[in-house]
């Protein structure tokens, strides 16, 4: 059974094209637009890992992901900042809020997958 990946994305071209490569890959995965969408599925679906853009309208990823750290049931579900963001800091910045892994947009297929695998403890 494959394993299930959230991608929480406002940019829908960058959405569908992350869905696709992770389709491709193997993965089942779940979309949503927005970080407060994103929440309902994560309790919804309980998906292995999600990836998280930061800056989206109606909920950031910053906020729904300090929502999910404080849910017992979703405190340890893997999530991968997957952001524009690349200045000096952010990376830090990201991982003190409580993201398991960070991924600079554009991201490279090789570099996602690996991360992906890191985190779900697949062999590369």
């Amino acid at each position: 059974m494959a394993k299930k990946i959230l991608v929480v994305e406002d940019n829908e071209k960058n959405m569908i094209l992350m869905r696709d490569v992770l389709e491709y890959l193997g993965y089942s995965v779940i979309t949503t637009q927005n970080g407060k969408e994103g929440l309902r599925l994560a309790r919804e679906h309980r998906p292995h890992l999600i990836l998280m853009d930061i800056q989206m309208p109606v909920m950031d990823g910053y906020t729904a992901v300090k929502i999910l750290r404080s849910d017992p049931g979703l405190q340890d579900m893997k999530i991968i900042a997957v952001t524009a963001l690349a200045m000096s800091g952010d990376k830090e910045k990201v991982l003190q809020a409580g993201f398991n892994g960070y991924l600079a947009k554009p991201v490279e297929t090789r570099q996602l997958s690996a991360m992906i695998k890191k985190h779900l403890g697949e062999d590369s």
